[in-house]
């Protein structure tokens, strides 16, 4: 109970004692210190668990002293109340310093630090109470104080510095709930925490993890902090009510405006700088959102001036010049430095123009096996083209051993690291089994679905759409169902399908227009073994007017049609994986939650503080991927077969697929089919592929995110009425912003969960926790260790399957392994495509993992709530090991056998760098 007493802000003594302060009759007394026993009953027992990861301020020694001798001149009971006394308190400041400087933020510095010990220009706090001032009507203030010793610590190379200040209270000053920050310095500082010493109440922690700008024009006000403690906003504290509301109008800002890098302004904008039309008129692309042709949710808004050529879209902002967010959901300097930024500028700005330049003048192509073996066995040639780059642009990328290698020469040598799918089983890509394994078990395991009518029917309007039947006949599968008719196997759940023909088909003629680009709308069926794995036994290419289905092959010639046509569905799944799994499901759909959060819930708000580990960084990885690799002519469009329909891809997704309310993981099985509703289970839902990795794992998470939720939300919302909730102003207006703003365009739907009780806020929040954490994590992680060979999981095609009569027919049968080679993506987009996937797929050493988080025993100010964290945190740890002994069990064949990948994407924690595995809290590659 120590530990708790200390972190949590108990007595200087014990939590079931208070201190009263007196003065005696003489004016030139020293303060008296009453000390008053006070017991509380039914006292609950808090055991912490795990320590904190981050220092904690402890009260200081010479403090319990002073209290300690003043009980000596104890004033009875029943005394006079006296006039209020002045005592001291300090304050522990907690700094982080950056770990590189440029040469001018070391003239700043040291400039300040001379300011600081000459003229006294430095870094004033105030103290704000929870009490309001009866003579001013406002929160009791304390005196500014002054940062001690900033210039005498400003050559101090530790990570982490602390600095004191002191103040001068009134013995009725009341708790401080918030304090204010004004730096007068010319350098902005990242304040971690501040840590109260000397109240009756014990330590009161700020955690605080945030920039704080120089007071200038364009940021002329004090910096708010509030304490740990939660407070719903009608049991705000009266002198913290004003600050609140009006932090929160700061946070809004008005909506005007070009935003600095500096700027903590939330508010949305339209995705309207994805094209460059002021370079051509083939770089416009739609805005997406604010129409019914192209809904789509909302981005943090900019306010960039619009383009010359088309007042609708914004100037974009270009490589290395960063896009604007918050600044406080920019990358910390650990992540900028060791991971993402450095490492995608670097691919994208030196090592794809070289790959460029060297490969230009040579055929693009891979014409052997051995072409693609040679990226990770020895390396690519690149060939510098200019005569004073004698050590290579390529040897000063800052990409990690781990993950590639670039040997210093004259000229630079890129070698890849081996991906996973092909580390323990060189062909395994090839069989049919591991084709079929990867649409449970891969890296994207969420559109696998029971297949419910033969043959499959499109959910396209026909009046739009010239669909035709589908060409699936009972006579393509008959064979392969162990004896059964197709009635009995849909009837006993055996038919399973891969289903991208209406993801695809709207856009098919505009796609194989492009020269280099070939797709097909396709379905593949699947039958469950009884053994528990899926067998594919067809596959149904579609063109608009006309259709064709291939089958598993029975000699030499179709068993390359057959390995070309899987080929296609796979490259049909790069393409929905990223486009609408990966981005718009888990990074564009979350990014309004994230964005009327910060406008709408105070930091004080229990669900801010309960969010707040599952928001850090979308901001800044959106904005990155707006800047780097959605936009037009960027990564995605020059390595997925759709090209510039990538992002109306993931529009018309949006429209007609996505849904808020099948979001969470048991929702999303019963949609698909996988499972059936039984109450008999846990999670309500039996799975009808019961070896199904991503579910079973998943369902584990899921669970212990909803527990811990239930547990926090009705901790706060005690009750079963619902009235706490409907009355929370602040909660109220989050989830009503969020859809009625951040996805305005869907927000006229019925299936939007309402937000009436405890149980409703529990679903909302289970679903963005789990969207933010495992889903993300599951689809993102694996990128490299199963797209890094392309050939396993090509995100283009260039060719079309060729029929017996046609000129290309001649050509895959004089060389059935170059042509198939040839339909896959050049060496050019598979290098591009290999490094910018090995970069998203990399875990950064500051990563924070599923049931961890900052300072993780101050967080919260609420005893039972860290508690809870903890049994939380336990139970991810038990779901650990329970997914390390499945990946052992020879039953389960679809993570454990020769040469089959045990799967761990959703195994919680990870080492730094491509692991294939690892749970972040939030959306941050």
């Amino acid at each position: 109970m120590a530990l708790v007493n200390e972190i949590m802000g108990s007595s200087l003594i014990e939590r079931s004692s208070r201190w009263v302060v007196s003065s005696s009759t003489n004016s030139k007394s020293k303060p008296v210190f009453q000390f008053i026993e006070m017991r509380k009953e039914n006292t609950r027992s808090v055991r912490l668990t795990k320590a904190a990861k981050f220092p904690a301020a402890v009260v200081s020694e010479d403090l319990v002293n002073t209290l300690s001798a003043s009980t000596s001149a104890t004033a009875p009971l029943h005394a006079k109340k006296e006039k209020p006394v002045q005592f001291k308190v300090r304050a522990v400041v907690t700094v982080r310093n950056k770990i590189k400087e440029d040469f001018q933020e070391t003239v700043v510095k040291h400039v300040d630090a001379i300011a600081d010990s000459m003229i006294g220009r430095c870094i004033f706090l105030e103290l704000i109470s929870t009490d309001i001032d009866p003579r001013t009507k406002g929160p009791k203030k304390s005196k500014e104080a002054v940062v001690k010793d900033w210039s005498k610590k400003s050559n101090v190379k530790a990570e982490r510095v602390t600095y004191t200040a002191e103040f001068i209270v009134d013995s009725n000053f009341g708790d401080p709930g918030a304090i204010t920050v004004s730096n007068k310095h010319q350098r902005e500082f990242f304040l971690e925490s501040i840590t109260i010493e000397g109240f009756a109440s014990g330590p009161l922690h700020f955690p605080c993890n945030s920039w704080v700008r120089p007071t200038t024009k364009d940021h002329p006000g004090k910096r708010v902090f509030f304490s740990n403690k939660p407070y719903l906003p009608r049991d705000t504290p009266t002198g913290l009510r004003v600050m609140r509301e009006k932090e929160l109008k700061n946070l809004r800002g008005d909506g005007t405006g070009v935003r600095k890098l500096s700027d903590r302004i939330y508010d949305f904008d339209t995705y309207n700088d994805l094209g460059n039309p002021d370079r051509g008129a083939d770089l416009s692309r739609p805005t997406l959102g604010g129409s019914q042709e192209h809904p789509y949710p909302r981005r943090c808004r900019t306010g960039r001036s619009p383009t010359d050529t088309d007042m609708r879209a914004e100037s974009r902002v270009e490589k290395p010049h960063p896009m604007y967010v918050p600044r406080d959901e920019q990358f910390e300097e650990s992540k900028q430095n060791t991971f993402f930024i450095k490492r995608l500028k670097a691919v994208l700005h030196n090592l794809i123009p070289r790959l460029k330049a060297s490969l230009s003048v040579n055929n693009h192509d891979f014409n052997d096996f051995s072409d693609v073996d040679g990226l990770f066995s020895e390396g690519l040639l690149i060939k510098s083209r200019l005569k004073d780059d004698q050590s290579s642009v390529l040897n000063k990328i800052p990409l990690p051993e781990l993950v590639t290698k670039i040997q210093e020469s004259s000229q630079g040598l890129l070698k890849f690291d081996i991906p996973k799918i092909i580390s323990l089983d060189k062909f395994a890509w090839l069989r049919d089994d591991e084709f079929a394994r990867q649409a449970i078990a891969g890296v994207n395991p969420v559109n696998i679905e029971r297949l419910q009518v033969f043959p499959p029917v499109s959910k396209l309007d026909s009046r739009i759409y010239d669909i035709q039947e589908s060409a699936l006949k009972e006579e393509h599968i008959l064979g392969q169902l162990n004896g059964m008719t197709v009635h009995q196997a849909i009837e006993e759940n055996k038919l399973f399908m891969l289903d991208y023909h209406d993801i695809y088909f709207p856009f098919l003629e505009g796609i194989n227009s492009v020269d280099g680009r070939k797709c097909y709308a396709t379905r593949t069926l699947f039958f469950l073994t009884p053994l528990g794995t899926l067998k594919p036994i067809a596959i149904e290419l579609s063109l608009p007017g006309s259709k064709r289905v291939v089958t598993p092959p029975v000699d030499a010639t179709t068993n390359w049609m057959w390995q070309l046509a899987k080929a296609h569905v796979c490259a049909n799944d790069s393409g929905a994986h990223q486009l609408v799994n990966h981005w718009l499901r888990t990074h564009a759909c979350m990014e309004p939650f994230i964005l009327a959060a910060h406008r709408q819930l105070s930091e004080m708000h229990p669900i801010f503080k309960l969010l707040d580990p599952h928001m850090r960084y979308t901001l800044e990885i959106n904005g990155i991927a707006r800047q780097a690799l959605i936009h037009a002519d960027g990564v995605i469009e020059s390595c997925f077969t759709p090209g510039r329909y990538c992002m109306e891809i993931s529009c018309a997704a949006y429209k007609n697929l996505w849904r808020f309310d099948t979001e969470g993981l048991p929702a999303d099985l019963l949609r698909r089919g996988i499972a059936i509703p039984d109450p008999t289970q846990p999670n309500g839902l039996k799975l009808l592929i019961q070896d199904y990795p991503y579910a079973t794992d998943g369902l584990l998470i899921w669970s212990a995110i909803e527990n811990w939720v239930r547990t926090y939300v009705n901790h706060y919302y005690h009750g079963h009425d619902g009235q706490l909730v409907c009355n929370d102003k602040e909660l109220q207006a989050w989830y009503s912003e969020s859809i009625n703003v951040g996805h305005a365009d869907l927000s006229h739907e019925s299936w939007w969960p309402p937000l009436n009780n405890n149980e409703d806020l529990v679903s909302i929040l289970t679903t963005l926790i789990w969207t933010a954490s495992a889903q993300h994590a599951a689809l993102n992680f694996g990128q490299y260790p199963y797209g890094g060979y392309v050939p396993n999981r090509p995100p283009l095609m260039r060719k079309l399957i060729p029929e017996e009569g046609e000129a290309e027919y001649k050509n895959l049968i004089a060389n059935p392994q170059k042509y198939f080679l040839n339909s896959l993506p050049s060496l050019l987009q598979a290098t591009k495509y290999m490094a910018v996937v090995d970069t998203l797929s990399t875990h950064s050493p500051d990563e924070e993992y599923l049931g961890e988080r900052q300072q993780p025993s101050i967080w919260s100010g609420d005893a039972e709530i860290v508690e809870a964290f903890y049994a939380f945190s336990a139970e991810i740890r038990d779901i650990e090991k329970e997914i390390d002994r499945r990946n052992c069990d020879p039953t389960l064949r679809n993570r454990c056998g020769a040469g089959v990948l045990p799967y761990e994407l959703l195994a919680p924690t990870s080492q730094p760098g491509v692991t294939c595995r690892g749970v972040p809290n939030s959306v941050s590659t």
